[in-house]
């Protein structure tokens, strides 16, 4: 039995007792079912309170939860079948990667998107990335460079969408794509800085995905991500640098054209 207790849930035993009458008297047993030990028969708490975050995770920046909208803990309880505090858990890490707002007296809310932040967000991926490339081709090493080349032989491998004539979200290019971003800039050797910039790309990844059936058939990104490698593998760092730039603000300029995302002001 799961009780809450301060606030948290745990685990405890029940008693209950039976009683019965024979020959007109009452006779009665008491049986107690003691709790389970800690870890038995499932996941531990830390590991389903992972998981929890990592689908909650998944579908903000899918755009299934949609910007703006308030995040009520009896619907996400239902949603992922999962118990109040742990909801409570997630919903708190989400806040520090910026894809959920507290908002006071009021709950939770899925962080809201505006052209502003879209811009700021670019052009801070763009500074950073800049920083790691240039210090990826510094300390430039074979191994760096073979890196950069076997991701994008995967990506080039992988179609953009599942479908021909339209856009149909393939999840296999999705992983790719992030793994050659990845790579370009894996070899400054600072896991901080990729760490930061891989905040960064979830905040676009998020963007994207609001915006990809317009994105999708006005990008050549094959040839993009072509002309980067290229760069790499001729030692070119300015050239390089410039085509992920450029890359980076291109995509937000198709989104920022969305009219759908962001109305034209009357």
């Amino acid at each position: 039995m799961v009780v809450a207790d301060g606030g948290n849930e745990r685990q405890i035993g029940y008693t209950f007792t039976q009683t019965k009458q024979c020959r007109g008297v009452n006779l009665s047993r008491t049986v107690t079912f003691p709790a389970p030990p800690a870890g038995a028969g499932g996941a531990s708490a830390a590991t389903l309170a992972t998981n929890l975050y990592d689908r909650i995770r998944a579908d903000l920046l899918d755009g299934k939860l949609e910007p703006g909208r308030k995040l009520q803990i009896e619907f996400l309880c239902d949603q992922y079948q999962a118990g109040q505090t742990p909801v409570r858990e997630a919903l708190n890490r989400l806040t520090s990667d910026g894809l959920v707002e507290r908002r006071d007296q009021r709950g939770f809310a899925v962080a809201g998107i505006s052209a502003s932040d879209l811009q700021e967000i670019t052009k801070t991926r763009c500074w950073l990335e800049e920083v790691a490339l240039r210090e990826a081709f510094a300390s430039r090493s074979v191994e760096w460079e073979e890196e950069v080349v076997l991701a994008y032989h995967r990506l080039s491998k992988v179609p953009r969408s599942l479908s021909e004539s339209e856009y149909k979200e393939n999840p296999e290019w999705e992983r790719r794509h992030r793994e050659f971003h990845r790579a370009l800039i894996g070899g400054c050797q600072s896991r901080w800085l990729i760490n930061f910039c891989e905040q960064l790309a979830d905040q676009l990844y998020r963007y994207r995905q609001l915006s990809v059936r317009r994105v999708f058939p006005k990008r050549h990104e094959g040839a993009e991500h072509k002309s980067m490698l290229d760069a790499v593998v001729a030692g070119d760092a300015a050239l390089a640098i410039q085509l992920l730039t450029t890359h980076y603000r291109q995509t937000a300029d198709i989104i920022l054209a969305d009219a759908d995302l962001f109305p034209p002001s009357r």
